[in-house]
């Protein structure tokens, strides 16, 4: 494992909306900057981009600013009704997150896209095979701003029993990713890359940890 990357989460005493980019309590919390590949090569400072995480009694809140200097990669009808499986096949960002440090092979997965699209799903690693619970239900939320050169993402993810409200100290295995641009250029971007042969982000191993301040 990765015990070396660590970033802080650091808690604000009200709930944020999922719209609310531009809080000043985001600017208390330490960037983590999305540069490299997965494979760990540099990626070019047009696709970087800077994740920053709060917390609150009620939700864990999340917010990517995205260098955007090519045409987006998203859907024409999009629908954010329901999960969109398959939506790592377009531009969006991802976080994982793994509640109980020692089972990090057991976190969640989630996704958001530039149209408000999103995806939550619950990973439990097996000595066969990597089992996805496509039924979990996180509530979570999500929120877009789209500018001419940049992208704002933000998720906000409730506590429940699945993912209970932390406390300060607590530490958690996280990694942070994002997927922009079209085949055959199409670059799989992640905080700790995971330096596998083909893009894969499933690599527990590979992540580091998120500490509540």
């Amino acid at each position: 494992m990765n015990d070396s990357a660590t970033t802080a989460a650091h808690q604000v005493p009200v709930d944020l909306a999922v719209t609310d980019f531009f809080n000043a309590a985001w600017s208390n919390p330490q960037p983590i900057h999305i540069t490299h590949y997965w494979s760990g090569e540099p990626a070019p400072e047009s696709r970087h981009a800077e994740a920053r995480i709060l917390w609150s009694k009620t939700a864990l809140h999340v917010r990517y600013v995205c260098h955007q200097a090519e045409p987006l990669v998203v859907s024409n009808e999009p629908q954010t009704k329901t999960k969109t499986v398959g939506l790592w096949d377009r531009d969006v960002c991802e976080i994982y997150i793994a509640p109980d440090p020692n089972a990090v092979d057991r976190y969640f997965e989630f996704e958001a896209a530039p149209t408000g699209e999103w995806l939550d799903v619950a990973i439990r690693w097996t000595p066969e095979k990597r089992e996805a619970d496509w039924e979990f239900n996180s509530h979570m939320t999500t929120a877009a701003k789209i500018e001419a050169d940049r992208i704002t993402i933000a998720m906000r993810i409730p506590w429940s029993d699945r993912i209970p409200e932390p406390q300060p100290g607590d530490r958690w295995r996280v990694n942070l990713f994002r997927c922009v641009g079209k085949d055959p250029n199409r670059g799989y971007l992640a905080w700790q890359p995971t330096r596998t042969p083909r893009p894969n982000f499933h690599v527990p191993s590979a992540f580091g940890w998120l500490e509540f301040a």
